[in-house]
């Protein structure tokens, strides 16, 4: 059970402070396959989302994921990172 004190006037938002490692790590995820299948349309959507969220290495393992990609691929990466703003 916890039994420290936890300072209201010094904690930050989570989403201020962890979304983009978060979602750049989902972006990692998928890339890599550690589900035992690597899905880069999953991988584009997390790191684009990532990168929206200042996230700056994102943009570059979003652009080396789009490297391996149909045009067709990454627009549906796309839909789903505008899909999932829109739902969170």
């Amino acid at each position: 059970m916890f039994q420290g004190t936890i300072d209201l006037d010094a904690a930050a938002p989570v989403e201020a402070t962890v979304m983009s490692d978060v979602l750049f790590e989902r972006g990692v995820y998928w890339a890599s396959g550690r589900a035992g299948v690597v899905s880069l349309v999953a991988a584009h959507k997390w790191f684009n989302l990532a990168a929206s969220k200042g996230r700056a290495d994102a943009v570059a393992m979003r652009r080396e994921v789009a490297a391996q990609m149909s045009e067709a691929e990454i627009a549906v990466a796309q839909r789903e990172a505008r899909a999932w703003i829109g739902a969170h």
